[in-house]
C-alpha cells in the first residue's frame, strides 16, 4: 500500500530532470473522505503527479486511460496506476519463454488485455502478498503461483464492496473511474492458485531466473523475488521510497525486521531495488539504510511522530509507521 512520497527522493534512475510523458493536467474529484492510517502529509497527494522519475523510461500503450505502462528494461515492463492513492506498480518481466506478472493492481480497469498486448507468452502470475492493491486483477488469470500460507489463503476469496469500496471515495482517487466501476460496487474478485511457491524456489523463464525470497513483516505472505544474475531485487511492498507499513492489520515489526536484516546481507549483489509503489526504482544501497532504520527504531535511536495513532519514523528517502514504542 502506498503512499505519499517522502520529501527526499532519492531514485537510482538517469534522467531525472526529463519531465514525464504524461502532462496531463490533474483535475481533483469533489472530495468526501480524506485518506486516514498512510502517515503524515496525505492530503492532495495529486500534487506530486506527474512523477518525473517517470520520464526516465520509455511509455508505451499510450490508449488506456487508467493505466500508464513503460518499458524499465528490455526484458521488464512497469504497469502504473496513479489515479488512486496506493500508486501501485504491478511488473510484467518477460523472458525467452515464459512471462511472469508480479502483482495484478487494483482491479479497477483488466490488466489482462493490457498484459496480452505486451507479451505472446504464456503468463504466470506471482503475488508479492495479498493485499487488495496487488491482487484486484488475479481472476482475469488461470495462471497464478502462490505461497502456501494461511493469510494468503484468507484473500483468495476476494473482498466484498463493505471491506474496499473506501478505496474508491474521496481523496483516494483523482482520475475518473472506468466506466461501470463506483466506488458502490468496487470488489475484490476470487480467484484460484494453480501452483505453490515457497522460500528458495527458483522461477525459470528463459534466460531470466527468479528466486523466491521469503519476507514476512509488511504481511505474513510478503516475498521478493530475486534476479540474481540481472543484480536486481523485486521488493513488493517490503521496500519502496515512502511511508512504509509495520502498523497495519497482519503487519509484525519484528518478522519485518528480521526480513530486512536477511535482505541486507545480499545488498553487495544487488545493484536496484525494483519498487511497486509511486516509481519503479530504487538504489541497492537502501536495503543497508533500510536494515539501519529498523535497528534505530528498536533500539529507540530514531525520532518519530504520532499519525494517525501510530508512530512514523523519518529516514533519508522513505519512513517507517510502526505501532507505538513497547506496544
Amino acid at each position: 500500500m502506498n503512499r505519499r512520497a517522502p520529501n527526499l527522493l532519492l531514485i537510482f534512475a538517469a534522467a531525472l530532470a526529463v519531465s514525464c510523458s504524461n502532462s496531463e493536467p490533474i483535475v481533483a474529484n469533489e472530495k468526501e473522505d480524506a485518506v486516514e492510517g498512510r502517515g503524515a502529509d496525505t492530503d492532495k497527494w495529486w500534487d506530486a503527479l506527474p512523477r518525473r522519475e517517470w520520464g526516465a523510461y520509455e511509455r508505451v500503450l499510450d490508449s488506456d486511460p487508467w493505466f500508464e505502462v513503460y518499458r524499465i528494461s528490455p526484458d521488464t515492463y512497469a504497469i502504473y496506476e496513479p489515479g488512486q492513492f496506493e500508486e501501485v506498480i504491478s511488473f510484467l518481466i518477460v523472458g525467452e519463454t515464459r512471462a511472469l506478472l508480479f502483482d495484478t493492481g487494483l482491479g479497477v480497469a483488466r490488466i489482462e488485455p493490457v498484459i496480452a498486448s505486451l507479451t505472446d507468452h504464456n503468463v504466470t502470475v506471482v503475488n508479492s502478498h495479498s493485499h487488495y492493491d496487488h491482487i484486484g486483477g488475479n481472476y482475469e488469470f488461470g495462471r497464478i503461483a502462490g505461497v502456501d500460507d494461511p493469510y494468503a489463503r484468507s484473500h483468495m476469496s476476494g473482498a466484498p464492496n463493505e471491506t474496499v469500496g473506501e478505496f474508491l471515495r474521496g481523496d483516494w482517487v483523482w482520475k475518473p473511474l472506468p466506466d461501470g466501476v463506483t466506488p458502490d460496487n468496487f470488489e475484490i474478485k476470487p480467484y484460484a492458485v494453480s501452483e505453490t511457491i515457497a522460500d528458495g524456489d527458483i522461477i525459470d523463464l528463459g534466460g531470466i531466473r527468479l528466486e523466491v525470497i521469503s519476507t514476512p513483516g509488511h504481511s505474513p505472505d510478503s516475498i521478493c523475488l530475486f534476479d540474481r544474475e540481472g543484480r536486481r531485487l523485486f521488493m513488493g511492498d517490503t521496500f519502496y521510497l515512502a511511508p512504509l507499513y509495520a502498523h497495519i492489520e497482519g503487519a509484525d515489526f519484528s518478522n519485518y525486521k528480521a526480513s530486512v536484516e536477511r535482505l541486507a546481507a545480499l545488498q553487495t549483489d544487488i545493484d536496484i531495488l525494483i519498487t511497486a509503489h509511486n516509481v519503479p526504482v530504487a538504489d541497492g544501497s537502501y536495503l543497508g539504510r533500510l536494515h539501519d532504520a529498523f535497528e534505530a527504531i528498536e533500539a529507540n535511536r530514531a525520532d518519530f511522530v504520532e499519525t494517525d495513532g501510530a508512530y512514523e519514523y523519518a529516514f533519508d528517502g522513505f519512513s517507517i509507521i510502526a505501532p507505538a514504542p513497547n506496544e
